[in-house]
């Protein structure tokens, strides 16, 4: 019988991609952990969407974190098969670019407030927790090396679903701010 539970991890401590062990709280796990947050986050957006385009970016976002997830769980970053790459960062700065294309431009810029649909809404908290994984991620670079394309790869990511956030607005709840 196939059981999910192992009992290895009942002292406190996990198994990474290459097989070391680690404190469950650490600054890797929680790395990547919160990369795993944010993409079961957007397979929850996407189940909002109406938008068979974005749909469809989400999807290919929601695989592209298995890679940085299993980067992040691998002591020598090197030793894992899967990266995200170059290209992958450029991907998403078209990404970026198509939907802010779509928009008006002055607008794009103003601060609103979030969630005017569910969809929306959504994305929004998807990016937040990108935005919380990039800043796991940068602690973890503190201590051991983190390939600076992974970084690119995560900042781009919650600029792109920012985008996809804001075109998706169905209402625009400006906020301003007293001179």
């Amino acid at each position: 019988m196939l059981r999910i539970y192992t009992r290895t991890g009942d002292s406190g401590e996990t198994s990474l991609y290459d097989g070391a062990r680690v404190p469950k709280d650490s600054i890797r796990v929680e790395s990547y952990g919160t990369i795993d947050e944010l993409g079961s986050s957007i397979g929850l957006a996407r189940q909002y969407s109406t938008n068979a385009e974005i749909t469809e970016i989400l999807l290919k976002i929601q695989r592209s974190l298995f890679n940085v997830a299993g980067e992040l769980a691998t002591t020598i970053g090197e030793q894992f098969p899967e990266k995200v790459t170059d290209d992958d960062v450029k991907w998403l700065e078209e990404v970026i670019d198509h939907f802010l294309d779509l928009m008006n431009r002055d607008e794009v810029f103003q601060f609103i407030i979030p969630g005017s649909n569910l969809f929306s809404a959504s994305l929004h908290v998807s990016r937040t927790i990108c935005r919380r994984a990039e800043r796991r991620i940068l602690t973890l670079h503190e201590e051991e090396q983190i390939r600076p394309t992974l970084m690119k790869y995560v900042n781009r990511l919650s600029d792109a679903l920012y985008a996809m956030a804001r075109y998706s607005e169905t209402e625009l709840i400006r906020v301003t701010f007293k001179k």
